[in-house]
């Protein structure tokens, strides 16, 4: 994926497009939602300089960036008219999925790196297909 990442830490807001290779890419929004995708950045953008995100309210453990990235995807959510997601509801149906998939793909490649197995990624060719 291309783009840029915001992350909220005791020093506010940051925007980075690199840094992030190793993190996972939880899609957020359905395909189908155009009209979201293009506004995305701008609600974004705009979110991250709201008072709130400012450095020194920043709490390790109830104010971080857990804490922004669940306050802006209720606040997309309100505005489709969507009920705001709880920290169990957004752990359960958006992270944890994703984060059990990612454990099951570290283990087989561990797995597979101990057996004297070479692992080569396919060309750009033959991923197509």
């Amino acid at each position: 994926f291309a783009g840029v990442v915001y992350d909220y830490d005791q020093e506010g807001v940051h925007r980075a497009g690199s840094g992030w290779e190793q993190c996972i890419s939880i899609p957020l929004v359905q395909p189908d939602m155009w009209e979201l995708l293009q506004q995305w950045d701008n609600l974004l953008e705009e979110f991250s300089l709201e008072e709130a995100w400012l450095p020194h309210r920043y709490q390790e453990q109830q104010h971080n960036c857990f804490t922004f990235a669940l306050a802006f995807v209720n606040r997309v959510r309100q505005g489709q008219g969507q009920e705001p997601l709880s920290k169990a509801q957004f752990t359960e149906s958006f992270l944890l999925p994703h984060t059990r998939e990612a454990s099951r793909y570290l283990t087989l490649h561990q797995q597979l790196a101990h057996r004297d197995i070479y692992i080569v990624p396919l060309a750009e060719q033959e991923q197509e297909q």
